[in-house]
């Protein structure tokens, strides 16, 4: 046995990567569950959650366009107005950052998002399509100007092809973006394409000082293992949700990720005690998680918006009839 080699790889798992940041995700993703219509308790509840956990952001929502979005329709963490946020996190000074989603071309950035001393928030996350990229970089650069950290989330990353995958991270390494992350919104991904891309994207930013992150979907019950495959390939920022709450299948689970990260900064006791108090009413009246229909737009690398639906009808569970139909529809 090669005893130099064994303990090499003994102290890579019981030492931690001091530059690795969490942002938690809870309130924005787990506001597409609700159409953001969370009470400002569980938004307060989930903030100072966040922030005696140790993770180093929170989002808050998203800041969408009143123009494109109604009011009525979706609730205040949809639009993420500054006393709004305010309300719930104050104005004393805090070490965790606060976090917005900025959607392309569904933000009316120029006007919704206020110069840097207006403001509570310290990040704004642009989400883009590959065909967005465009008008992504002209919000990075509108943020960055504005006194923002701002971060780019190319989304659907696995139906994006490998040439046209390049040429938008060097135009992402050459804009004013303090990074980039990998974000696999079909929850499609297996561990070997996460370490490739993650791979991929650190080469790009090589030498630009740009941090790497990545956002998963559990469709494949693959969330938090693609998550920890993409730190150790390099990633340097990652997200998850308290008890995995998000989109359809979710997220990787905060609970699960401060429990395999040896840093002792985070703190998993305040995540498990909300699972406990709030996650678990909350399940007997809201579907998320993994489910079949979930693993089968997955494995189909396909948006799970057919699979939503189907969970929300009166046939949630004829998982035969719902393969078949999607099977049908790719064919």
């Amino acid at each position: 046995m090669n005893t130099q080699n064994t303990a090499e790889s003994a102290d890579r798992w019981v030492a931690y990567r001091p530059d690795l940041k969490i942002l938690d995700c809870t309130i924005r993703d787990g506001g597409l569950v609700t159409n953001h219509k969370f009470q400002d308790d569980f938004v307060r509840t989930i903030y100072q959650t966040a922030v005696e956990s140790g993770v180093d952001y929170v989002e808050m929502g998203y800041k969408a366009s009143k123009k494109i979005f109604s009011t009525d329709e979706y609730g205040k963490w949809k639009f993420c107005n500054e006393d709004d946020i305010r309300s719930i996190v104050g104005d004393d000074p805090r070490d965790i950052k606060i976090s917005v989603m900025a959607d392309a071309e569904r933000t009316d950035y120029h006007v919704d998002i206020l110069p840097k001393e207006q403001s509570v928030i310290d990040c704004v996350r642009v989400a883009c399509y590959i065909h967005q990229i465009p008008t992504a970089l002209d919000m990075v650069k509108d943020a960055t100007e504005k006194g923002y950290e701002a971060m780019m989330q190319l989304m659907a990353v696995s139906i994006v092809s490998t040439d046209e995958l390049r040429s938008a991270l060097e135009l992402i390494a050459q804009s004013e973006a303090k990074g980039v992350y990998i974000v696999d919104s079909f929850g499609s991904l297996y561990s070997e394409q996460v370490r490739d891309l993650t791979k991929m994207y650190m080469a790009a930013m090589e030498g630009t000082g740009k941090d790497v992150g990545f956002h998963a979907h559990n469709n494949r019950q693959l969330g938090f293992a693609n998550t920890i495959e993409a730190i150790i390939a390099g990633a340097s920022r990652v997200d998850a949700t308290i008890n995995g709450l998000g989109r359809g299948a979710g997220n990787c689970p905060l609970e699960l990720l401060l429990g395999f990260l040896h840093n002792p900064k985070f703190n998993l006791r305040p995540v498990l005690k909300c699972c406990q108090d709030v996650f678990l009413p909350m399940r007997e009246t809201h579907d998320w998680g993994y489910s079949i229909p979930y693993a089968i737009t997955g494995q189909l690398n396909q948006h799970p918006r057919e699979a939503i639906k189907m969970r929300a009808g009166d046939t949630p569970d004829d998982y035969v009839s719902f393969y078949d139909q999607m099977i049908d529809e790719e064919s």
